[in-house]
């Protein structure tokens, strides 16, 4: 294709304008472009440096000083966030064009807020709920808790969004709006001791107290079972809620004593209680103390298992379902049995007219 003369000179001679104003601007504006680069470096290393610096002293002193790592998580997020937001003030205003719009939307700072408000109230709604989860702490970083169906041990608590790592080592990333919604169950909250149950039955033939004497036994045995004591008081972790009585400031780091439940302060003992008469088994239930839940369901497994073989041992027999099966000729054969001087339930050449089924033996034990 063929271009006139004119038309390449027109385009040279508008390109080298746009050269010329580029290179003028720059010039004009190199002073406030070194500016710009010097508070965008400076902004991003301060915050950098001071995220690493709490993560540090948050490491170093976490065990030293019972420091809330909750709070002091939720003050680190913050801190970097208003350093960023600071930077970016500081280059807003560094620049003329910059600095009239900005003030122009300050000078409209209603409407500006309606709008941001609908463009991102998801986001201001998440940071809104995770200062609340920070202050009042319905549960805090390093509890073990149940939420959303899941049981796992909370992890991290941002502006964003709340991190539980299951007992599986998933990581479950849940908003904060949504998680402020949510019932949670707070196995560390307080008093972390609890209260397990083993649920085992024994066939009708055994005997329940002897049953319920081996089961005290076996879970006496077992070393994560807490002993008989007595408790006024328990410590918990510092933060945001504590008594009133022992509030001595903001920088008070010292863990706090709360008086245990009257109903919960005699723990360690191990009660056997029947709980059903079932179809096929006598159900009891085997209540015992662990420290915390984070031992509480493997170590239910170890005396479950150990009650199994110590019944074995002791022939005491954990039944499984049974069924009985009528036969619809031998209904018959009973009424003919019946009709010829038989006695009930008698069948010609035969001890029972109900055959007795169950999965692990099949019909009458075969």
């Amino acid at each position: 294709m063929h271009f006139p003369q004119s038309a390449i000179t027109l385009n040279l001679s508008q390109f080298d304008n746009g050269i010329g104003q580029t290179f003028d601007w720059f010039s004009n504006n190199l002073d406030t472009l070194i500016f710009i680069l010097i508070v965008t470096g400076s902004t991003i290393f301060v915050a950098r440096l001071a995220n690493h610096l709490m993560q540090s002293y948050l490491k170093n002193a976490s065990d030293r000083l019972h420091v809330d790592m909750t709070t002091f998580r939720m003050f680190r997020h913050i801190t970097v966030a208003a350093i960023y937001f600071i930077g970016l003030l500081i280059i807003i205003f560094s620049i003329p064009d910059l600095q009239n719009i900005a003030t122009a939307l300050l000078a409209s700072a209603g409407l500006a807020g309606i709008i941001i408000g609908f463009a991102a109230q998801s986001t201001l709604s998440n940071i809104i709920a995770g200062l609340s989860l920070a202050i009042f702490q319905p549960f805090r970083v390093g509890d073990r808790v149940n939420i959303m169906n899941e049981y796992g041990k909370v992890t991290d608590l941002n502006l964003r969004h709340t991190v539980v790592t299951t007992w599986d080592n998933r990581r479950l990333i849940i908003p904060n709006s949504i998680i402020s919604e949510e019932s949670i169950i707070n196995w560390t909250i307080e008093d972390p001791a609890i209260i397990w149950p083993i649920d085992i039955g024994i066939s009708y033939d055994a005997d329940i107290d002897f049953a319920r004497k081996l089961m005290v036994e076996e879970a006496r045995k077992h070393p994560n079972v807490m002993p008989p004591q007595k408790v006024e008081y328990n410590i918990l972790r510092p933060g945001f809620r504590k008594k009133e009585s022992q509030k001595t400031g903001l920088l008070d780091i010292y863990p706090a004593l709360y008086t245990v439940d009257p109903d919960f302060r005699e723990r360690g003992d191990i009660e056997v209680y029947v709980t059903e008469l079932g179809d096929f088994a006598v159900n009891m239930r085997l209540l015992v103390w662990f420290k915390d839940r984070s031992v509480a369901y493997g170590s239910g497994c170890e005396i479950r298992e150990a009650i199994k073989k110590r019944f074995d041992k002791e022939s005491i027999e954990i039944p499984f379902p049974y069924r009985t099966i009528v036969y619809k000729k031998d209904i018959e054969m009973e009424k003919e049995a019946s009709g010829t001087g038989g006695g009930p339930g008698e069948i010609p050449g035969q001890d029972a007219s109900f055959r007795t089924c169950s999965p692990e033996k099949g019909i009458n034990g075969d």
